[in-house]
C-alpha cells in the first residue's frame, strides 16, 4: 500500500478507534512532519555537510591518517555548529519577527526556549564528544565553543563578526587536526584560507535580509579568486607511504633513516639480507621509488587544481551578481554558494596535503549538500 511522506498510511480506514474522528491519524502525521520541517530550518541541515570537511582537512595537514578520534572531532564539530545555528536564531528572534517572519520562531513553530536548549545541550555534547578525543583536542574545542556564543550573543552585529565566524571555522579545522595527531601547528595554513573564507561569506551575508552595497560580494570575489591562487599554488610537504610525517633522514615516518636505493617494510632492518618482517629489504634503482614519488606528486597536483577550479566556479557566477545586483535574493543566493563552495575547498586543501582519498570523500560531500538545499535553505 502507497504510503504518504511523513510514513502514514494513505487510503487508512477513517473512524478506526470507536470516538475519534477520522483525521485524527492524518493530522498527527502532518503536526509531526511540521514540526521536523521546522527543525530542520532552525538547525540548517544542509549546512551540515559543509562541517565533516574541517576535521579531515586538519587531519590530513598534520600528513596523519585519520583515526577513531578524528571522526570524535566530527562527532563535535556537528554539534557545536548545529548549537551556533540554534543560537543564533534564538539571539535573532525579535529582528528575525520583522526582517524574517517566515522563520521557524517568529512563526511560533518552534518555542524560542526549545532552541535554546537545545543550543545548551548541543553545545555541552560537543565538547563531552572533543574530551573523548583527548586534551589537545577539547583545548580547541573549548575556545571553539566560546567564540560561537560570543558571535551569536554579540559580536554578530559589530565589526568583528564577520573575524569571529572566520576563527571559528578554522577552530574548528585545527580541532580535527589536535584530535588526530595532538597538534595544531601544520595545520595553521590550512586554518587561515578556511578562514579567509568564511571571513568572506559572512561579510557578504550581514546584507542578506535587505540588500545594500556591491563591494562585499566583489570583495569576496577578489578573495575566491586569491584563495584558488594560494591552494593551488602551494603544496604541503611530501608525505610518505605510511601517511606519518616525513622527517628530515627517515623514510615515510617509520622511525628509521633514509638510505639511497633501499626500500622494504618501514619495521625492517635497512641492512640487505635481514629482515624484522615477512618481506625482505629490497635494493631498487634510482629511478624506481623516485618515480613512483613523482607520479604521486604529480596525481595530488593535478586533484588539487580540479578541486580549487571547482571551489572557484561555485561562487564565481553568484558573488558576481550579487554584484551587479546587491538584492536580497541574489545576495541570499551568493551566500548559499559560498556554504557550499566550502566543501571543494576543503578537499583542496586536503589533497594538497596529500590526503587524496579523503579528498575525494569530501568532494562526494557537495552534491549531497546542493541536493538537500533544494529542500531547506542554508540561510
Amino acid at each position: 500500500m502507497r504510503e504518504s511522506l511523513c510514513g502514514c498510511r494513505a487510503g487508512a480506514p477513517t473512524n478506526a478507534v470507536e470516538g475519534t474522528s477520522g483525521d485524527t491519524a492524518p493530522r498527527a502525521c502532518t503536526d509531526r512532519s511540521h514540526r521536523t520541517r521546522a527543525w530542520a530550518e532552525l538547525l540548517r541541515l544542509p549546512a551540515l555537510f559543509s562541517v565533516p570537511g574541517d576535521a579531515l582537512a586538519g587531519a590530513a595537514a598534520t600528513s596523519f591518517p585519520p583515526n577513531s578520534r578524528t571522526l570524535l572531532a566530527i562527532a563535535s564539530s556537528l554539534c557545536l555548529y548545529e548549537a551556533g545555528m540554534a543560537l543564533n536564531d534564538w539571539a535573532d528572534r525579535d529582528v528575525d519577527a520583522v526582517e524574517r517572519p517566515h522563520r521557524p520562531l517568529p512563526s511560533g513553530r518552534i518555542r524560542p526556549a526549545a532552541a535554546l536548549t537545545a543550543a545548551c545541550a548541543l553545545t555541552g555534547a560537543g565538547l563531552a564528544l572533543a574530551a573523548g578525543a583527548g586534551r589537545p583536542a577539547i583545548a580547541v574545542a573549548a575556545p571553539l565553543a566560546a567564540t560561537v556564543w560570543a558571535y551569536d550573543l554579540g559580536l554578530k552585529h559589530t565589526p568583528a563578526g564577520p573575524v569571529a565566524m572566520g576563527a571559528a571555522r578554522g577552530l574548528d579545522l585545527l580541532l580535527g587536526a589536535a584530535a588526530t595527531s595532538g597538534r595544531t601547528r601544520p595545520a595553521l595554513p590550512s586554518a587561515a584560507l578556511l578562514g579567509t573564507h568564511t571571513l568572506a561569506v559572512t561579510t557578504v551575508s550581514r546584507q542578506e535580509a535587505q540588500g545594500g552595497s556591491p563591494l562585499p560580494p566583489l570583495a569576496a570575489l577578489a578573495t575566491t579568486a586569491l584563495l584558488t591562487r594560494l591552494v593551488t599554488r602551494h603544496s604541503a610537504r611530501v608525505t610518505g607511504g605510511s601517511g606519518q610525517p616525513l622527517v628530515p633522514g627517515v623514510k615515510g615516518g617509520s622511525g628509521q633513516p633514509s638510505v639511497p636505493g633501499v626500500t622494504g617494510d618501514r619495521r625492517q632492518s635497512i641492512v640487505p639480507g635481514r629482515t624484522r618482517g615477512r618481506r625482505q629489504v629490497t635494493v631498487s634503482g634510482p629511478a624506481g621509488p623516485r618515480a613512483v614519488l613523482h607520479q604521486g606528486q604529480e596525481s595530488g597536483a593535478l586533484l588539487t587544481t580540479v578541486l580549487g577550479a571547482a571551489y572557484a566556479a561555485t561562487t564565481a557566477r553568484p558573488y558576481f551578481h550579487a554584484t551587479l545586483n546587491p538584492s536580497p535574493p541574489l545576495t541570499q543566493r551568493a551566500v548559499g554558494s559560498g556554504i557550499r563552495a566550502t566543501i571543494p575547498l576543503q578537499a583542496a586543501l586536503t589533497a594538497r596535503s596529500r590526503g587524496t582519498v579523503t579528498a575525494l570523500l569530501i568532494a562526494a560531500l557537495a552534491p549531497l549538500g546542493a541536493r538537500f538545499a533544494k529542500k531547506v535553505s542554508v540561510t
